[in-house]
């Protein structure tokens, strides 16, 4: 019996279960899934489709660095750099709305798809990042797009 022991333990250490199966194996699977269920658009938004009311019900991460995010940044936003957004996720809520952005978009793309991977359905991409959200008005975005005076 002492003997069979042994064999048994290396005959099952050549099945593969799902505990043991290769990370990166698991890992596509994860993304294949995901690809196949999100929307078309990758949850981006347009500056010009947030009402200056509702910057205040989201959580918003400014995706840059620290020394651009210094220089000038949406108002309220908190400063998470794109790379750190699944070790700080901790911080990221999943019952509001989070706008991420960056300087253009690519950047926040890829912060705003790693969170969405992980469970965060609740996240936005500022389509065109901050730069193209000043060009267009800024908080007035929405305002100016619907033909409104911007407030003062």
């Amino acid at each position: 019996m002492k003997k069979l022991i042994p064999i048994a333990i290396a005959a099952l250490m050549t099945i593969q279960t799902p505990a043991f199966a290769d990370p990166k194996t698991a890992v596509i699977d994860e993304l294949a899934g995901y690809l196949e269920f999100v929307d078309y658009g990758g949850a981006t938004i347009f500056a010009e489709q947030i009402p200056k009311s509702e910057y205040s019900k989201m959580m918003i991460i400014d995706a840059r660095d620290a020394g651009q995010f210094a220089k000038s940044h949406i108002p309220g936003a908190v400063n998470i750099e794109w790379r750190k957004v699944l070790e700080q996720r901790s911080k990221i809520p999943k019952d509001k709305t989070v706008l991420v952005y960056c300087n253009t978009g690519s950047l926040s793309a890829q912060a705003g798809f790693a969170l969405r991977v992980v469970g965060y359905e609740n996240v936005k991409i500022l389509q065109g990042g901050y730069e193209e959200w000043r060009a267009k008005g800024g908080l007035d975005a929405n305002a100016k797009a619907m033909g409104a005076q911007p407030e003062h």
